[in-house]
Order: C-alpha cells, then sequence, then structure tokens
C-alpha cells in the first residue's frame, strides 16, 4: 500500500491510496479533482474509486469532476450523508477491495456529520493499516460537532477508532496539528508527548512538509479529545465522565482563540 498526500485548497488534504501490485488506486476526498487526477496520471495508476468522508463541499465538492474525469469511477459515500456525485452508499461495516491487496471498511463515525465514514485500510502482512478520518478526528483535535452530540463523537473516537490497532496510520481531512497541538497544552500542560509532538509539528511546517500521518497510539497519547477517560484529565477541568469532558474540551477550543 502506497499513499500519497494531496494538499489541496488553503489546508486540506486529499489522499491517493495505491495497490503497488496491479497499479489500481482509490482517492479519498478529491475535492481539487484535475490536481488528484494529475498526481495519479504522475504515478501512472488506474483510478478505481473515490471514498467519501462527508458530505461538506471542501470534501465531496470535487466528485462531479472526477466523475468527468475518469467515466464510471465508483463514488463512495455514507448512505446517512447525501453525498455529492455518490454511486454507492455504504453502511457501517461495508467492505471493498482494491487491487491484490488492499482491504477498506467503511466506519460510520458520526457527529460532525451524521453519515460521517471513516476507512480503515489494511494490506499485506505486516504492513501498517491506514485510516482516513475525514474531519472526525484531526491530529490532536476532532471535528466540530455540526450534526451530533457529545456522546457520538466519544463513540466515534474513543470507542471506534480508538479500538483499532495502534500501529495504525492515522490520516485527516486537514492541516490543523499545529494549532490542536497549542491548544492540547493548555489542556494538558505538563502533558511532555504534546510538548514534543508540537516542536516536531512546528519544524515540519516550517520546512514546508506535512504533519500526517500520525498513528492511533500517538493520538492516545497526545490528543484531549480521546484522552478524556483518563480520570485526571477529567479531573483537571471539573468533570465527571469521558463525555462531559468530551463536551467541555470541544467547548473550550471552540472558544479559544490561541
Amino acid at each position: 500500500m502506497k499513499i500519497f498526500e494531496v494538499p489541496c485548497l488553503e489546508d486540506n488534504y486529499s489522499y491517493l491510496v495505491i495497490d503497488e501490485s496491479t497499479k489500481e488506486a482509490a482517492v479519498v476526498d478529491p475535492v481539487e479533482a484535475e490536481k488528484v487526477f494529475d498526481v495519479a496520471n504522475q504515478h501512472g495508476v488506474v483510478l478505481k474509486f473515490v471514498l467519501t468522508t462527508h458530505h461538506h463541499w471542501d470534501h465531496a465538492g470535487g466528485n462531479d469532476k472526477i466523475k468527468q474525469l475518469v467515466p464510471g469511477i465508483k463514488v463512495y459515500g455514507g448512505s446517512l450523508d447525501n453525498v455529492r456525485g455518490c454511486t454507492h452508499q455504504l453502511q457501517n461495516g461495508d467492505t471493498l477491495s482494491l487491487g491484490s491487496h488492499l482491504n477498506i471498511l467503511a466506519l460510520h463515525t458520526p457527529c460532525h456529520t451524521k453519515g460521517h465514514i471513516s476507512y480503515y485500510i489494511t494490506g499485506k502482512d505486516g504492513e501498517d493499516p491506514a485510516v482516513f478520518t475525514g474531519d472526525t478526528l484531526f491530529i490532536a483535535g476532532c471535528g466540530k460537532f455540526f450534526e451530533g452530540t457529545a456522546e457520538q463523537m466519544y463513540q466515534s473516537l474513543c470507542v471506534t477508532l480508538g479500538s483499532l490497532p495502534k500501529p495504525t496510520r492515522v490520516y485527516c481531512g486537514h492541516e490543523y496539528t499545529v494549532k490542536n497541538l497549542q491548544f492540547a497544552s493548555t489542556v494538558e500542560p505538563k502533558n511532555a508527548r504534546i510538548q514534543q509532538k508540537l516542536a516536531w509539528a512546528n519544524g515540519q511546517r516550517k520546512a514546508g512538509l506535512p504533519t500526517i500521518p500520525s498513528t492511533i497510539e500517538e493520538e492516545m497519547e497526545t490528543n484531549p479529545f480521546m484522552r478524556v477517560d483518563l480520570p485526571e484529565l477529567q479531573g483537571s477541568i471539573g468533570c465527571q465522565s469521558p463525555v462531559e469532558a468530551l463536551r467541555e474540551i470541544r467547548q473550550m477550543k471552540d472558544n479559544w482563540r490561541g
């Protein structure tokens, strides 16, 4: 499995996922369709389908254009999300295959939108899996609760995504890492892992490099939204339960001006 990030718009990422043995590829959230199409051509791959995480225009807005560029391409999206250009609707637990070695599992991760899908992809034995989390899980953050509740986000982040294997590589929809880690350091000022990752992320951005991927293990160490099960974190913000803590941290982040 080869994965290439394609920076789009101001801070979005689309991704090209390639099965190396067959040169078949899928693209995640190709908002700038021509740019993604050009990258696919550069790597000599055949685009088989689109994996759309959710209906917001900066993720699904290129679907119609990529259907023009690649006639017959399949466009997948969540069944509850009314995804633009969608040809095949997915439910939680649905599976797809790409090429000879890649298996794709659709995970319903609602809250940011009600039908948001994350895509968990496994390849050959010994290869770390990957998950494409759209705007549910960001590196050191999570999406705003536009269409859901703290209870849903807890289930999506801490149960569904949090139960994936720790080495799973996390590819999210936006380059928000530096700001997210700056905020995380206000929630957990004594967390040395947050400070280390913030220094690294600042270095990456100064060099013009992305901060993705992360891993599920790193998120469990540095992402306050995925650490709400910890009694000490709950206590530090005056909360009694994981869901209450998640709701409180999201409100803090919404009001934080950095």
